[in-house]
């Protein structure tokens, strides 16, 4: 399945599961110098909307099945 990211480039997920995992970590790393905190807020921003709709597909699917 594929996925367009917040840049609206698409993404092919082959393991959902997995891909949420990452994503979920990943929304929540913070560099310790706060000289990065401008990118981090965008990393953040990404990983969320990422999250989001990865777990959106997760949801979708799980209703599909229980039709």
């Amino acid at each position: 399945m594929k996925v367009n990211d917040l840049n609206g480039c698409p993404i092919e997920i082959t393991d959902l599961k997995e891909a949420i995992k990452i994503a979920r970590r990943y929304k929540e790393y913070r560099h310790e110098d706060k000289n990065f905190s401008e990118f981090d807020k965008r990393q953040n921003a990404y990983w969320s909307d990422m999250y989001e709709k990865l777990t959106a597909i997760k949801e979708q699917l799980s209703n599909t099945l229980k039709l």
